[in-house]
């Protein structure tokens, strides 16, 4: 089986990662924080080292502004009901995941914020001056994707982050298709929150994730309990990262998580980086000849991740995905990837599109496979 669904979850993880994890639920699954006993202490050694690696990749000065938690949708909504007070304003963009879309909208519909949507160009690319005009006195939060998961379309968050910051407001990225993927460093680009899940380009198991919180901001518990520290307080510790911490970790997948951080750290994300567009060049080339196909999304590889959607004339999405896995052990994703919104600004909505998404291990010969398999499909539409 070829598997080109890199962007849902990463596939295979690194040897590595699994044998960290079978050491661990093996000889050190203690309960992290929890008693003073030796499995104990390795266990929140693990948590601590997973933290840190997490730190590493995205450039953070200080490890413990980083909460671990269970994926990126899990981040997005801690950042949501912890940064936002009635009245607030947030700006967002019709490319979301639904991820951001949907607590937001209960927000809206609750009355607790206003919500506006800044619309993007026919390849998924949002307007920075657009966005700074939707900015009011009222607005304390962007929140914006860093890279689409249905269209693989990269913003310009370096332009949107000057702009958010000029006017005042705090800026939210969904790194969920851009850490461990596409170079990232919060040192550098001014963003005050980061979203991100574990089980993507950090490799790690699913059940993984993690919110930055940059120095400065205060983010209000979401979930509220133990944390294995000072048992006296009534009250959820104020420190980060104990502040967004709360109950027993999932301190098996995170020393999956710690093991994937060093295999990318060890590659370098550069490197990955390369390789990922390096293939989504050969794949756009070659969905140029294939007959009846259209993709969606920029057409240059440096605009883009490793995913790549498009269309087949006589078929539907689900069934070119079915064909594919049936017919050629070609394993790609079909529909709305979770982002409906997207496709209809981009005219693909309801029936979405197939996405094939390259990832670390990915070949080329695994693109052409794909590409022969497309061509074969549309010559016998013909």
């Amino acid at each position: 089986m070829i598997y080109l669904d890199n962007a849902a979850t990463t596939f295979p993880k690194p040897a590595t990662v699994w044998d960290a994890m079978d050491r661990f639920a093996r000889n050190d699954a203690g309960n992290p924080g929890r008693s003073g006993h030796r499995f104990a202490a390795a266990a929140a050694a693990e948590v601590e080292g997973a933290r840190e690696e997490v730190a590493r990749v995205i450039g953070a000065p200080d490890p413990s502004r980083v909460a671990l938690c269970l994926n990126a949708t899990d981040a997005l909504s801690m950042a949501f009901h912890g940064i936002l007070r009635p009245g607030d304003h947030v700006v967002t963009s019709r490319m979301e995941h639904n991820s951001v879309v949907r607590p937001l909208n209960a927000l809206a519909r609750a009355g607790v914020i206003t919500l506006d949507r800044v619309p993007n160009d026919a390849t998924g690319v949002v307007d920075p001056d657009a966005l700074a005009a939707s900015l009011g006195p009222a607005t304390r939060l962007v929140a914006i994707t860093w890279a689409s998961n249905a269209f693989g379309t990269i913003q310009a968050v370096d332009a949107i982050a000057r702009a958010v910051k000029t006017h005042g407001a705090l800026l939210l990225l969904d790194a969920s298709q851009a850490v461990g993927s596409i170079p990232v460093d919060v040192a550098r680009v001014p963003v005050d929150l980061l979203a991100f899940p574990g089980h993507k380009g950090l490799l790690g198991p699913m059940g993984t994730g993690a919110l930055w919180v940059r120095e400065g901001i205060e983010v209000d518990p979401w979930r509220e309990g133990g944390t294995g520290g000072d048992s006296t307080n009534p009250f959820q510790p104020a420190e980060m990262p104990h502040r967004l911490e709360a109950g027993t970790p999932n301190a098996h997948g995170l020393a999956g998580l710690r093991a994937g951080c060093r295999w990318v750290l060890e590659r370098g994300v550069a490197a990955i980086r390369t390789h990922e567009q390096a293939l989504a060049t050969r794949l756009l080339e070659g969905l140029r000849t294939a007959p009846g196909l259209a993709v969606q999304g920029p057409a240059d590889a440096d605009a883009r991740t490793g995913a790549v959607s498009f269309t087949l004339a006589g078929f539907a999405p689900h069934e070119i995905s079915s064909v594919l896995e049936s017919a050629f052990g070609i394993a790609v994703r079909a529909g709305l990837h979770c982002a409906p919104e997207a496709h209809a600004s981009l005219g693909t909505f309801p029936a979405g599109t197939v996405r094939a998404s390259v990832g670390p291990s990915t070949s080329n010969a695994d693109i052409d496979a794909l590409i022969e398999a497309l061509g074969a499909l549309g010559a016998g539409a013909r």
